[in-house]
């Protein structure tokens, strides 16, 4: 079974969470934003200066030169956070600052250098046009305006906008809930010491760093030793509090892979096991209940490529919001890579300016500390033959590891 169709099988049991929360908007950057969010005023809802220099008529400026300035009578100063509605007069203008209010009847601010500088009465030696470094109530924002369309991710700029009209929190889409079982009798955690034959959980590190860089919760991290029935019972509690469960280890056809057998006694839905791909080839998916469980290799390279296979659009699908999922793109082979393989095959790799290159020599499923050189997955199809110059699939991994 190809990786597209597991995805397929995978996606049509997720459905779009619908629950929302209201957050501050200094909290909120990288969430989903649960509906339209309007302006509620104009921005700026005031007119106002572009310019040090002072407001004017433009039609009385028109016809100034350097040769015959016109003079106009000063009424006044206002700087950014004042208001005074000096009301014009013929031949008069107002001293603005950039930023300041600009009263009814002016409708051009000439620049304080095409000026004498004048206090009580100013020279002006150019003229302008009308609205010149003049900003338009609703220059920027209208009232009724969409400032964040509905299932958008909100950015740095959302935030401006957002705090640019008085909206101190948002109504976001509440986080996919993610749980993580690690499984395996020699795992460790990083404060235990580490006896023969154990090793560290190196990839739930991994993986709950990962998820919660992009905003998303991690409920419970746990590991679980090779025993079925006390396996059974962690899988069952951990699903009752997750959106999508993530296991790791205990797929293959080892005499202590035992998710197969837990999977039947939960009765859980199987929804693809063993995919044309190579590392991850034994990775499955299930449903139990209301809870998407995806069964990752307890190989760590193998774990980490087929969890940016699957999570990520496993996620865009849940949050309605395509942004999660990595980007795939097509890049020229910058190297050699003389091996054909028997399956198609995810090898790590460097993009970088439409180049793709393989910085390692090696691709054990069981290392990890070369994905620091690489940024993609070369997505190589079985069988067949590349040389330096081909043109290849990639598959950018979503957060750098």
């Amino acid at each position: 079974m190809e990786i597209e169709e597991c995805m397929e099988r995978l996606l049509a049991e997720a459905d779009a969470i619908e629950e929302t929360e209201w957050v501050d908007i200094d909290k909120v950057c990288g969430r989903v934003c649960a509906d339209n969010v309007l302006s509620g005023m104009m921005v700026p809802h005031f007119p106002k200066s572009a310019m040090d220099g002072y407001a004017v008529k433009a039609e009385e400026v028109m016809r100034t030169s350097q040769d015959e300035p016109v003079k106009l009578k000063v009424l006044g100063e206002l700087c950014a956070g004042d208001f005074i509605p000096f009301l014009h007069e013929p031949m008069s203008a107002v001293r603005v600052m950039t930023g300041a209010y600009v009263p009814e009847g002016f409708d051009a601010v000439i620049r304080q250098e095409d000026t004498d500088y004048g206090e009580k009465e100013v020279a002006v030696y150019r003229g302008v046009s009308q609205y010149t470094n003049y900003c338009k109530v609703g220059e920027d924002l209208q009232k009724g305006q969409i400032l964040v369309p509905k299932r958008m991710r909100l950015t740095p700029l959302h935030i401006g906008l957002l705090a640019s009209v008085g909206n101190s929190e948002i109504e976001v889409i509440r986080p996919v809930k993610v749980s993580i079982l690690s499984t395996g009798s020699e795992l460790c955690t990083v404060d235990e010491a580490l006896a023969p034959g154990k090793i560290y959980n190196s990839i739930a590190y991994i993986l709950q760093t990962a998820i919660r860089q992009e905003g998303l919760s991690v409920v419970s991290v746990q590991t679980c030793t090779d025993e079925e029935e006390l396996l059974t019972q962690t899988i069952r509690e951990m699903a009752e509090e997750a959106d999508i469960l993530i296991t790791t280890g205990g797929v293959s056809v080892g005499k202590k892979d035992l998710i197969p057998e837990v999977l039947r006694a939960l009765g859980a839905k199987v929804l693809f096991q063993g995919a044309n791909i190579q590392p991850g080839t034994p990775t499955m998916a299930s449903k139990y209940e209301n809870t998407l469980l995806l069964h990752l290799s307890g190989n760590p390279y193998a774990a980490l490529a087929n969890f940016e296979l699957y999570f990520w659009p496993l996620v865009a699908k849940m949050m309605g919001n395509e942004s999660y999922t990595p980007k795939c793109s097509t890049a020229v082979l910058a190297c050699e890579y003389p091996k054909i393989n028997k399956m198609r095959r995810l090898i790590r790799a460097y993009a970088e300016a439409g180049e793709v290159t393989i910085p390692s020599e090696v691709h054990a499923s069981s290392v990890i500390h070369n994905l620091a050189e690489c940024n993609c997955f070369i997505d190589l199809e079985a069988g067949r033959a590349v040389q330096k110059g081909d043109t290849v699939k990639i598959r950018f991994y979503k957060n750098g590891f």
